[in-house]
């Protein structure tokens, strides 16, 4: 492995679990280069007053903040497997920390460490490419949103108007399917913004 080959892999790991100072910059880069998908999902998300959220994949918890700031009686709990990214995010919501409406967990997706029926939102930016089963963690999301609570899992589909294939294959024949096997209603594959040449979407769902 080159020098060159070296580095990517340390970014690939890096993306998927950061850790330490390299970890905390790529937190904070991710904040700046996903700001507009991320307002978009809070936007979509439509919530009502005293929801139960969970974000899956945190990161250094910007859109929980921001959602934070809207003051509408909300519970939010942020779930993710980096301890650094964590420690970030706890450190930039620790006001809502101290008034007890924010609480980070570490864990994964497929082992959810909450009781049944425990929230009712739950979504995602950009964490799904490093879910290791797709079957798993939708079984658990399912498990922990209460009847009548909205999944909504934001993701790229294409860049620079080319799209990926294999994702909206992906979301057609395994996502969607899953979704209704489960008993996932109103589904539907929303379309968000371009960032940074990025064309982005959410898929959107309802706990039967």
């Amino acid at each position: 492995m080159n020098v060159k080959e070296t580095f990517q892999h340390i970014l690939d790991h890096q993306y998927g679990r950061p850790s330490g100072v390299l970890g905390w910059v790529i937190g904070e880069n991710m904040i700046r280069q996903h700001k507009p998908e991320t307002l978009w999902t809070i936007e979509q998300l439509q919530l009502q007053e005293n929801e139960r959220i969970l974000e899956i994949g945190c990161g250094a918890g910007f859109a929980l903040k921001q959602i934070a700031s809207l003051n509408n009686g909300h519970t939010m709990t942020g779930l993710d497997l980096s301890e650094t990214l964590l420690q970030s995010a706890a450190f930039r919501n620790r006001k809502a920390i101290r008034q007890k409406k924010l609480s980070f967990v570490h864990g994964t997706v497929e082992e959810m460490p909450f009781p049944h029926e425990q929230f009712t939102a739950v979504f995602s930016i950009h964490s799904i490419y490093f879910w290791e089963d797709l079957f798993k963690s939708y079984n658990e999301i399912h498990r922990v949103l209460t009847t009548g609570g909205t999944v909504l899992m934001t993701l790229c589909d294409g860049k620079d108007g080319e799209d990926w294939d294999s994702i909206k294959k992906m979301i057609r024949d395994e996502w969607i399917p899953l979704m209704e096997q489960l008993k996932f209603k109103d589904l539907c594959v929303l379309e968000g913004p371009i960032s940074r040449g990025y064309h982005t979407v959410g898929v959107y769902g309802v706990k039967s």
